[in-house]
């Protein structure tokens, strides 16, 4: 039997960037606007919100947690006058489809295959007090393979991000301090405050709360306290996101190892690295780091 919290954290890295071409490929970018969504940051909220339904910004704020209310304010409820939830997630069902089908094109059986070892997972999966995750596992199987592993990849990271914010309201933080600790470990700073909307007041405020814990030091670094208390929510979140694995027999779980492992690595050629979802390049990855930023869910932040 396979250790389920590590693998809840392999499993991760490579389903993540299946995930993340939503945000990231030009495909998503286009199928936003042609559902009436201009700009990044319409159509980034308008899709992640929409599992949750015409909701307005306190829940959002609430699940999506690193960011600043005064940002999540400015798009919600306001563009649910542009675009229905409906509308939305066929938007970015469609458009991160044919982002996938481009980057895995020639990986058809493996797409099915894995998509055929993760849906039993879906049907299993646990979500109480996990928001987002059981919004996300509502919506329809999609018909389509690659909408179908997609939709298994999606349903799957926010039920790591839902565990993720929980580990981290336990540990005591708030959404700044999470992103101003993570700075000062190493992701850069510019890749954090900017696109989760923090002014530099309220993230000069974080900095102070933290060095009062003594979780961080001069220059903005985090302190040998400050490392531990991030590296135990690292792993409270791979506890949390353990329990779809349990049952995962050792040679499933290899198999899904070298399914997912090509397609992650064909996927990430549409990312960018350094991400403020803090998701590391997979092996061998070298993906263009060009391009325009973009927020994932704090997977790791």
């Amino acid at each position: 039997m396979e250790d389920p919290s590590h693998t809840a954290r392999e499993l991760w890295a490579l389903l993540e960037p299946l995930h993340a071409v939503t945000y990231f490929a030009p495909e998503a970018r286009e199928a936003f606007e042609d559902a009436g969504l201009r700009g990044f940051w319409r159509g980034y909220f308008a899709g992640r919100a929409a599992p949750l339904g015409e909701t307005g910004p306190e829940p959002v704020t609430a699940a999506f947690f690193g960011f600043s209310p005064a940002m999540v304010a400015r798009a919600l409820p306001g563009l649910w006058a542009a675009v229905t939830p409906e509308r939305a997630l066929d938007a970015r069902r469609t458009g991160a489809g044919a982002a996938l089908r481009r980057l895995l094109s020639g990986y058809g059986r493996e797409v099915e295959e894995a998509a055929g070892l993760l849906l039993p997972v879906l049907r299993e999966l646990d979500c109480a007090g996990r928001v987002l995750a059981a919004a996300n596992r509502a919506l329809p199987v999609p018909p389509d393979p690659v909408e179908r592993l997609w939709h298994a990849a999606t349903v799957l990271r926010e039920h790591r991000g839902d565990g993720h914010v929980a580990a981290l309201v336990a540990a005591g933080f708030d959404g700044c301090e999470t992103l101003v600790l993570r700075a000062g470990i190493d992701l850069p700073r510019g890749e954090l405050q900017p696109h989760r909307g923090w002014s530099d007041e309220e993230w000069r405020a974080a900095e102070r709360r933290l060095a009062a814990r003594g979780l961080l030091g001069p220059g903005g670094r985090a302190t040998p306290e400050g490392r531990l208390v991030h590296r135990a929510v690292e792993e409270a979140t791979d506890r949390a996101a353990a329990r779809p694995w349990q049952g995962l027999d050792e040679a499933t779980g290899d198999r899904l190892r070298r399914l997912l492992g090509p397609m992650a690595r064909a996927s990430a050629a549409a990312l960018r690295f350094p991400n403020p979802m803090g998701l590391p390049a997979p092996a061998g990855e070298t993906a263009d780091t060009s391009g325009p930023g973009t927020p994932g869910s704090g997977r790791s932040a």
